[in-house]
């Protein structure tokens, strides 16, 4: 599979779009007075402890107090459990025994701030380098999972002779990334030391400034493309400024020399998006629906519980019978759906509604093709074993940051984010409603009505007869002022 990677740099805000087989599979984006907070790591200052919740809020300087569970509490354990949790069959630590208001605590940021949630936080700190992880408070080794199991016990073994033990200065876990299946020692000793250096100057400004300080921020979005979405498929690392691909460039050469050589200035004329429609693409995946090649199409639906995702077969009668044209639709939906949502970074709990299928092998069919396309994510997914009672399927996709609608919109001023506003007509009556109930309660010697242009037309035209007998009925002229600003649902009565 052919798989590039186009950056989009501005002052203001660099975009990142990764393209696989000549389509966009991911966007990513990060602006200068907006960067992401995960994997920063704060020296916080604990506001609340609340044992109902067995949660914390903890102040690291952001506009709204972060939360931290007591499941991200680390602590230290022998027998290789992991840390945080509590032995099997033994009841966990309340987190009123481990924190308490006014305490000052190093935490680390796992999840940005969504919607009017505050970021969560961990007290385990974990260091990304460019071939490890680095878990300072831990002495555990690790490989990555996606490494073959018969390769993990040699790899395991020269890690922990490389990261010495504590009398000889080492200390410390390490977890050896995908990426590091081929390193040599000298490369992975590189890397064992940078970590610890950077462990070191956290623990130094920890001790010297005042809670609620920064004491370290992860990378920015560019370096974050040579550390986390480059891949042994990745052909090309395309970028159009080249101040940042001379940075960029140094910065792989230091760190990540295998993604130096694929890095390329690009001097096109055209917009760097233009190669692949990156921008059509994002302006479509601000929509609801989502047109197949064979005529269905999807309805995506984002909601802060859940996002739910429709499949119709619209216009298609392409197959032999009905079965074949459901069973063809959702296929290709399977694949689809996958596709946006990547595409969209959507997260949370997500519900599909596939067109129901009479046929358990046409079922089992659209499932394995499904999970096919999501096990492409590099975002963690969770699908239930199939389809539910009612013919859903339910699944989980891991959220680490805004999906893209959230990081490019805001709710509407007319609607207010509800999707939908009240008709004209609905409007007018509203209105009639308001203008009896302020004659019971004011005498004014005439109500003037300030609306949309579409509900005053109502008013001169359909409605002229009701607003007429309101005005005999109160005893009170009602003139009416049109104003081009104002929203469908927008309205004022104003006393004179």
């Amino acid at each position: 599979m052919q798989h590039d990677i186009l950056i989009n740099w501005s002052p203001q805000e660099t975009r990142v779009a990764v393209i696989e087989n000549g389509a966009v599979q991911e966007l990513h984006l990060e602006r200068t007075l907006e960067r992401g907070r995960v994997g920063n790591v704060y020296l916080g200052k604990v506001s609340r402890v609340l044992p109902g919740m067995q949660s914390a809020f903890i102040e690291i300087g952001l506009e709204r107090a972060a939360f931290l569970h007591v499941a991200d509490v680390w602590q230290r354990q022998e027998g290789g459990e992991p840390p945080g949790w509590a032995r099997k069959g033994e009841p966990q630590v309340p987190i009123e025994k481990q924190v308490f208001e006014g305490q000052a605590l190093m935490v680390q940021v796992i999840k940005d701030p969504i919607g009017t949630k505050g970021a969560r936080l961990s007290t385990q700190i974990s260091i990304a380098g460019r071939l490890l992880v680095f878990l300072p408070q831990d002495d555990h080794i690790g490989v990555s999972q996606k490494i073959p199991p018969a390769e993990r016990d040699a790899l395991r073994a020269r890690l922990q002779t490389l990261a010495g033990d504590k009398a000889a200065g080492g200390g410390g876990g390490f977890i050896l990334r995908t990426n590091a299946e081929d390193a040599s020692d000298a490369e992975l000793a590189e890397d064992i030391a940078y970590l610890r250096k950077t462990w070191a100057r956290i623990r130094e400004a920890a001790l010297r400034r005042p809670a609620g300080s920064l004491l370290h921020e992860d990378l920015n979005l560019l370096q974050r493309v040579l550390r986390d979405l480059v891949a042994e498929d990745t052909q090309t690392i395309r970028i159009d400024s080249r101040e940042q691909y001379d940075r960029l460039r140094d910065f792989a050469r230091e760190f990540m020399p295998a993604s130096a050589a694929r890095l390329q200035l690009y001097k096109g004329e055209r917009p760097i998006f233009d190669l692949y429609s990156v921008d059509e693409e994002i302006a479509r995946a601000l929509g609801r629906r989502v047109d197949l090649k064979s005529g269905g199409y999807l309805i995506v639906d984002q909601t802060e519980a859940l996002t739910t995702i429709d499949v119709n077969t619209g216009g298609y009668v392409g197959a032999r019978n009905f079965d074949d044209t459901i069973f063809r639709t959702n296929l290709e939906a399977a694949q689809a759906i996958a596709r946006q949502l990547r595409l969209r970074n959507l997260g949370g709990i997500i519900v599909v509604d596939f067109i129901d299928m009479v046929r358990e092998d046409h079922q089992a069919a659209v499932l394995s093709e499904f999970r096919k396309q999501l096990a492409r994510d590099r975002v963690k997914t969770t699908m239930s074993g199939g389809f539910s009672q009612l013919g859903l399927v339910e699944m989980t996709r891991k959220r680490t940051r805004e999906s893209l609608a959230h990081q490019l919109c805001e709710p509407c001023e007319a609607c207010g984010g509800a999707g939908q506003v009240k008709t004209p007509r609905s409007v007018t009556y509203d209105i009639l409603r308001e203008i009896l109930r302020e004659a019971r309660q004011f005498n004014p010697r005439e109500f003037r009505v300030v609306a949309s242009p579409r509900v005053v037309e109502l008013f001169l035209d359909e409605e002229s007869q009701h607003l007429a007998g309101l005005s005999d009925f109160i005893g009170k002229p009602i003139s009416l002022q049109a104003e081009a600003a104002m929203g469908p649902a927008q309205y004022d009565i104003v006393l004179f």
